[in-house]
């Protein structure tokens, strides 16, 4: 299942480290190729020479090679690999991962990946229950990691509850998982819209929303993860998207956003419209930046082209189309006329009464509607982890 896979496994100073020999034998067997990196601490807990006999490569601990004055290439190692798993990681490590402190080699790995990366938290159960552990693991969430969640369980301390680390079976299906994952939409074409809209006024000065671009950059992350080519058509957002499947396409108005949307959506299998386009512009824009004066000023605006609905009319046979609905009032309501009036296969529905949700925000919560009615009720989750909701339900569309 895992022929030809380069995994790099990570593992920090916690006595779960006992469990890594093991999951190192399963992912040998099922045919993955495997580097090892330790943190210092981590060898107190399993010896180096026990896991460079099972991976039959060299562990690395330091960066530096002992008495040869040679370096141990992180940056290297982090190209190299088709995955990282780091297991156990212990809440110094999370912290350090959180906030790039590059003290060990493991840590210059991670943040050296150009790959996906899995996490597997280990530690006793008031630790990981604390604010600033559950702080950082929801940022690593952010930062686009998957977390595997540790279990109740006993516990080193002679506790039990939360924090015992996953067990090997179940990290290596997860692992598995994410490789057949990985194949799922080669050879289709997703066209993702993201971020806001900028409507000039003059130079100096536009209508603009509150939009950072977020949701639509995880599921061009997550597509792109799975095969797919993607192409990203982005109003004015910071956010990067570095994936080599990626074609970002930089749009900074409504007008701009139709124009390009035009020219790629009858080319695209999969379309997914998850921009904040503005519904109206500035009728006239001044090419002079205008005066401030003590007497009222009145703008008028225009509606601008419904993108979707374009796209709706034209929508190809087998092609899908979704949209989004940010709703403060008759949210349901509202999402699933716009699903019908539009012709969509699927609209994402958030509103702006729920805690957490929303733009700006590193979380979302979300409900996901198909043509035939059906409602896939999420809760509260990260970005990434929304993304990849949408695009497991889209996955299982009849046509794909």
């Amino acid at each position: 299942m895992l022929k030809g896979k380069k995994i790099v496994v990570g593992i920090t100073g916690s006595i779960a480290a006992y469990k890594v020999p093991f999951l190192v034998r399963l992912l040998i067997k099922e045919g993955a190729e495997i580097r090892i990196i330790m943190t210092p601490a981590a060898t107190d807990f399993v010896t180096p020479l026990t896991l460079s006999t099972l991976s039959q490569h060299a562990v690395i601990i330091d960066p530096f090679k002992a008495h040869s004055g040679e370096w141990n290439n992180h940056v290297e190692l982090g190209q190299w690999a088709d995955l990282m798993i780091f297991a156990p990681v212990t809440a110094n490590t999370l912290g350090k991962m959180v906030n790039g402190i590059a003290d060990n080699f493991v840590i210059t790995a991670y943040l050296s990946a150009k790959c996906p990366v899995y996490i597997a938290p280990a530690m006793d159960l008031d630790m990981y229950g604390h604010h600033s552990t559950q702080n950082n693991i929801r940022k690593l969430k952010s930062y686009g990691n998957h977390i595997i969640e540790p279990q109740v369980g006993e516990l080193a301390s002679g506790l039990s509850g939360p924090g015992r680390m996953e067990e090997p079976e179940r990290i290596l299906n997860i692992i598995i998982g994410h490789f057949a994952q990985q194949h799922v939409l080669i050879n289709k074409q997703v066209l993702i819209t993201t971020g806001p809209t900028y409507e000039k006024i003059d130079p100096a000065r536009y209508i603009g929303n509150f939009s950072t671009g977020r949701m639509g950059i995880c599921l061009a992350m997550d597509a792109a993860e799975r095969g797919a080519e993607v192409t990203l058509i982005a109003g004015p957002t910071n956010l990067t998207a570095d994936h080599a499947r990626i074609k970002r396409i930089n749009v900074e108005s409504a007008d701009e956003m139709y124009e390009v949307c035009m020219l790629e959506a009858p080319h695209a299998d999969i379309v997914i419209m998850a921009a904040a386009v503005a519904d109206y512009t500035v009728a006239a824009k001044s090419p002079s930046k205008l005066k401030k004066n003590h007497s009222s000023y009145s703008l008028e605006l225009l509606p601008t082209k419904d993108i979707l609905l374009e796209i709706g009319k034209k929508k190809k046979k087998n092609q899908i189309l979704v949209g989004f609905a940010l709703e403060t009032d008759n949210e349901l309501d509202n999402a699933k006329q716009k699903l019908i009036h539009k012709n969509l296969d699927y609209i994402v529905l958030n509103s702006l009464k729920d805690t957490g949700a929303g733009f700006g925000l590193e979380t979302n919560k979300v409900s996901i509607i198909d043509a035939f009615g059906t409602i896939h009720q999420g809760n509260l989750k990260t970005k990434q982890e929304v993304a990849e909701d949408i695009l497991d339900i889209i996955c299982k569309h009849r046509t794909i």
